[in-house]
């Protein structure tokens, strides 16, 4: 019989070091930190010689210190790490397809078991226009005797939130449609257990794998969901989820033999205070976070997006909060986080009381972080902003207004996973409706109204009406605002990313 350990990231989203837990479950003590996430896991391979480290993608996205260095900030920490196996989230491919195989492709892993970096697979992500993948599909690592089988699922989508320029020359599948045969080859070659490590998300991945009774175990990422207790599937595979922002370590120990998996035990760790940091993994840290701190060493950085130039350091105090801010409470808490959060709340009224807009909108997004009552810093802002946008303001029709409300309630509470639309209900500033989970499609939303600005009465959604709409705005998006097309020019406040977080007291 063979012991295998499977040590399970995924989500990190840029964190580097600790934040707090202010979720309505949480303490508001720190959780994460990848200098103590290094010392669990050294910690862990120790206690098994035979272990693999499986990360499960939106790594390189989520922060300043990302953002600033397109991912290098991370890959550096992370290479520390040592992943065996990787799949990239949508995320990960943020910085064009260039440099994402600059990261990943041939030739990024180095000496070891892969070529690329971490390990990276995906047989649902091509050289758009062709059948070519852009990373293997599969891999086969021999362990105590045992051969195990991953196959790599990166996201079914693009950026949503940017659009299809970010993703250029690359296209993605979305229906899983690769899995049987991988799975199929993968039996042919002997192996003894097969693991899917995808990006799909929690809900989609347990369809995938009841659909699919050749995989035994499924490690997932992407609704930041945690698995405190193995999933079990109809079909008797194990499925993980490990939360977000390096706060969760997943451990899965498995007894494998000529059957395939004949025991296992599952924990879900807690990366907090009781660990103590990795001394060389905290300077490394140290060192890839120091030109964007306060001191003699910080230095301007240049978006890679848009261009625009970061000439503040990122520990800078630029606000304040009398409330916990986050958007994270699973649908069991005070604020279930698919409908909305503190942190969403504030972007999206500052959003609009800057813009002068009857609405602010922002997408929800599930990546964030967490700020206690007290200073607001920068890099708390780029936790939650971190992919470049500007602010643009311009008039949008009632009904499509009234749109947006019913796909955004769809792509988040729809019944049929495969439905979803990746991230939770859009948050709006400046509107008011009663929302029917359960409702169906096109009738979940009802009894709208809008506050006009400056001060204006609120009043019923009109959908003949115009109103002045104030969203996110790309250069490569000219004529939206966040996902509404605009009548006429959009207005763009480039610089209102210092102003709302200026303290007006």
């Amino acid at each position: 019989m063979a012991q295998i350990r499977l040590i399970h990231i995924g989500d990190l989203h840029g964190h580097l070091v600790p934040r707090p837990n202010v979720r309505g479950d949480g303490t508001g003590r720190l959780e994460g930190g990848l200098a103590r996430m290094a010392t669990l896991i050294a910690r862990l391979r120790a206690e098994r010689p035979n272990a693999l480290l499986v990360n499960t993608g939106d790594t390189i996205q989520g922060s300043a210190e990302a953002l600033f260095t397109r991912g290098q900030a991370l890959v550096d920490v992370v290479d520390a790490l040592g992943p065996d196996v990787f799949a990239p989230g949508n995320w990960d491919y943020l910085y064009g397809k260039e440099r994402f195989l600059e990261l990943f492709g041939p030739g990024s892993g180095g000496p070891g078991r892969s070529s690329h970096r971490w390990g990276a697979l995906a047989c649902n992500v091509y050289h758009d226009g062709s059948d070519r993948l852009l990373l293997p599909p599969t891999a086969i690592l021999d362990l105590d005797g045992a051969r195990i089988g991953f196959v790599g699922l990166s996201s079914e989508r693009a950026i949503n939130a940017l659009g299809p320029w970010v993703t250029e020359g690359i296209r993605f599948s979305g229906d899983a449609h690769e899995i049987p045969g991988h799975v199929a080859d993968l039996r042919t070659a002997g192996v003894d257990i097969v693991v899917l490590v995808s990006e799909f998300g929690l809900a989609e991945n347990i369809l995938i794998a009841e659909d699919n009774p050749g995989i035994d175990v499924v490690l997932s990422s992407d609704m930041h969901e945690e698995t405190h207790q193995i999933v079990r599937t109809t079909t008797e595979a194990l499925v993980s989820e490990v939360g977000q922002d390096g706060t969760r370590l997943g451990v899965l120990d498995l007894t494998v033999g000529d059957g395939g998996i004949t025991d296992w035990s599952h924990t879900l760790h807690v990366v907090d205070e009781s660990i103590d940091p990795d001394p060389e993994v905290a300077a490394l840290i140290e060192d890839v976070r120091r030109p964007f701190l306060s001191g003699a060493d910080f230095r301007p950085h240049v978006n890679p997006i848009n261009g625009s130039v970061l000439s503040r350091p990122i520990d800078e105090v630029v606000g304040h909060t009398e409330v916990a801010l986050h958007r994270s409470d699973f649908v069991d808490g005070p604020r279930p986080a698919v409908i909305s959060g503190t942190s969403h709340d504030l972007i999206a009224e500052a959003i609009r009381v800057e813009a002068a807009a009857d609405i602010g909108h922002l997408r929800g997004f599930r990546y964030g972080t967490h700020v206690v009552p007290g200073p607001i810093r920068l890099e708390d802002l780029f936790h939650y902003l971190p992919v470049g946008a500007q602010v643009g303001v311009g008039d949008v029709p009632g009904a499509a207004i009234e749109r947006l409300l019913e796909n955004s309630a769809d792509g988040a509470l729809n019944p049929d996973p495969w439905a979803w639309k990746g991230g939770w209900l859009h948050a709006t500033a400046g509107v008011r409706y009663r929302l029917d989970p359960d409702g169906s499609a096109g009738e979940r939303t009802s009894e709208v109204t809008v506050r006009r600005a400056h001060g204006g009465a609120e009043e019923p959604l009109d959908v003949g009406a115009t109103y002045r709409v104030a969203g996110f705005f790309y250069d490569a998006a000219a004529g939206k605002v966040g996902p509404l097309d605009a009548m006429g020019a959009v207005e763009v406040l480039r610089r209102v990313a210092w102003r709302w977080t200026s303290p007006r007291s």
